[in-house]
């Protein structure tokens, strides 16, 4: 079975896929994650994503592996451990630009669905119910309120015991959402089967809750 989930940056999605792929047993995929590790890459390697076959070059150097340790998802971008480093704000800023481009995607695309077609799945991402997954038996788009996602994200930070500039985050939350959602190829969009889900005002373990009802209709 495979449950899709979508929506914008800062929504959750990780989060609570996580949280339902434990109560379900599912083996939860962050594609997300996937395409930071290109952003990774991209950014150690000074490499201008708008240069169209220096991001096809790129693409040929770069191997990218999901493992599961102790029950965790780890990234390896070229052999090495890059779960910690993917998750730095630039890297997400970059990852939205990389993934609008299409030998990215293409890298990407076969060892998502090779993963979904072999496991019980719950995945979340920008296009999984519109492109990676079009026949996932669940489909969520999962979003909150550009200032609500904004303070989710801040306290994120501050717990990690950074200082960071809630106008700010506030502002790239809201270029993102603008990039993805205008991006040529699979751009972010409501699957016309899927459920919206704003979740502005709704616990973590509520939208849990609901989404694991629907995975047992």
């Amino acid at each position: 079975m495979n449950i899709a989930i979508d929506g914008p940056a800062g929504a959750g999605k990780s989060t609570i896929a996580k949280l339902v792929a434990e109560k379900l047993g599912f083996i939860y995929v962050d594609t997300g994650a996937m395409y930071r590790s290109i952003a990774l890459y991209f950014i150690n390697n000074n490499i201008d994503s708008e240069d169209d076959k220096a991001v096809v070059d790129a693409c040929d150097k770069i191997n990218i592996q999901i493992k599961y340790e102790d029950g965790v998802q780890q990234v390896y971008l070229n052999g090495e451990n890059v779960s910690v480093a993917i998750r730095k704000e630039e890297v997400g800023n970059m990852a939205s630009k990389v993934a609008a481009k299409k030998p990215v995607r293409d890298l990407l695309l076969q060892l998502q669905r090779d993963i979904a077609t072999e496991n019980d799945v719950i995945m979340d991402g920008r296009d999984i119910g519109t492109n990676v997954l079009p026949n996932a038996e669940v489909k969520i788009y999962l979003t909150a309120s550009v200032s609500e996602r904004a303070r989710r994200r801040y306290e994120q930070l501050v717990e990690k015991g950074e200082n960071p500039d809630i106008t700010k985050i506030e502002a790239d939350i809201e270029q993102r959402d603008y990039q993805d959602m205008n991006r040529d190829i699979a751009p972010l969009k409501q699957a016309d089967d899927a459920i919206y889900l704003d979740t502005s005002d709704m616990t973590i373990q509520e939208v849990v809750e609901f989404i694991c009802d629907k995975a047992k209709v």
